[in-house]
């Protein structure tokens, strides 16, 4: 999730094993640790564009990483808390502020690498946005609370509420797939494979993609506690097959490689952008749920094989995007 998300989670995570006169510093320790994981954003190359989505939420996030990332960030701040705190309390509040890194962000539809080195799969559990102002909210309430009233009970109560919307997340989740399970049955389709994922900032507007024939068929479904389930039928796009599609290509090239990284990084949620046949994209992600129009994917160029793939973003914050995907969540029966 965003930065800030990450941070009060390992705040409220060390106010919650603080004794009563930590809390304030356990919060600022929880809080560094919280973000710390997120450093791997740093990891760049101008010569492989791909690195950065490869190595992003990989070996930091992996729960085996956790012990020694929390002593990482205890030995950081230790020149700077050794008056105040011991080394071992130091790296107890970094070890709680930085647990749960990863596995926020695997609640989320991204993908972390949660298990590395065990498991190179990148674990996506589709339950939350990777911005949700809802679940930051409530972490932030708590550990003001927490940290101005020296409380542990503010900052517990916040984690269990979290816990609780995370449920809430998965329920949900469930229920878009039971829509669109129910969508495929009616179209006489049968789903090789299938995601649903939430869309930006809520848990009511949910984007399901499935694969059949070939095809992957993009809708959104909007599962509201208070209406009518709705299904906006959206559009669909043919799925890329390297073998047919660059059958030519050196299976041992650069570019080979950089689309099987792609691919990896998509779960196989690949195709070529209609109207850029040089473009590959990540169907996953689209600016609204109903369309094949990419947030992100990579321009080759299969007449230089040894180059590598570049990374684009196709981002649109236009206001009639905006005001269509606003539509969308509220629930209205036509689309222009």
């Amino acid at each position: 999730m965003d930065l800030l998300t990450q941070g009060l989670l390992g705040a409220t995570m060390a106010q919650s094993g603080a004794k009563q006169q930590e809390t304030r510093i356990a919060t600022g320790i929880g809080f560094v640790a919280g973000i710390a994981a997120d450093v791997d954003i740093l990891i760049q190359s101008e010569n492989d564009p791909l690195l950065n989505i490869e190595f992003h939420r990989h070996f930091t996030h992996s729960l085996f990483f956790v012990p020694l990332g929390a002593l990482i960030v205890a030995l950081l701040l230790w020149p700077f808390l050794r008056k105040r705190l011991s080394f071992a309390r130091l790296y107890f509040f970094a070890f709680l502020g930085y647990c749960l890194s990863g596995v926020l962000d695997a609640f989320t539809s991204y993908g972390t690498n949660l298990l590395w080195p065990v498991s190179d799969a990148r674990v996506a559990l589709n339950i939350i946005s990777v911005l949700d102002p809802a679940f930051t909210l409530t972490l932030l309430i708590a550990g003001v609370i927490a940290f101005r009233k020296y409380s542990l009970a503010a900052a517990r109560i916040g984690l269990l509420l979290a816990a609780v919307y995370l449920s809430f997340g998965w329920m949900q989740l469930h229920r878009a797939e039971i829509i669109a399970e129910t969508l495929i049955a009616e179209r006489g389709h049968r789903a090789e494979q299938l995601l649903v994922k939430p869309t930006l900032a809520n848990l009511v507007l949910w984007r399901s993609i499935y694969e059949f024939e070939g095809k992957f068929y993009v809708n959104a479904i909007r599962a509201s506690l208070f209406s009518e389930p709705r299904v906006y039928p959206g559009e669909s796009i043919e799925k890329f097959v390297l073998e047919r599609d660059l059958n030519t290509l050196p299976a041992a090239s650069v570019l080979a490689q950089d689309i099987a990284r792609f691919s990896h990084f998509s779960a196989g949620f690949l195709a070529i952008r209609p109207e850029q046949p040089n473009v590959l994209v990540d169907v996953r992600y689209s600016n609204l749920p109903t369309t094949t129009t990419p947030l992100w994917g990579i321009e080759i160029n299969p007449e230089q094989p040894d180059q590598h793939a570049k990374y684009k973003l196709y981002r649109d914050s236009s206001s009639v995007t905006r005001e269509k995907f606003l539509r969308l969540l509220l629930g209205e029966h036509v689309l222009e």
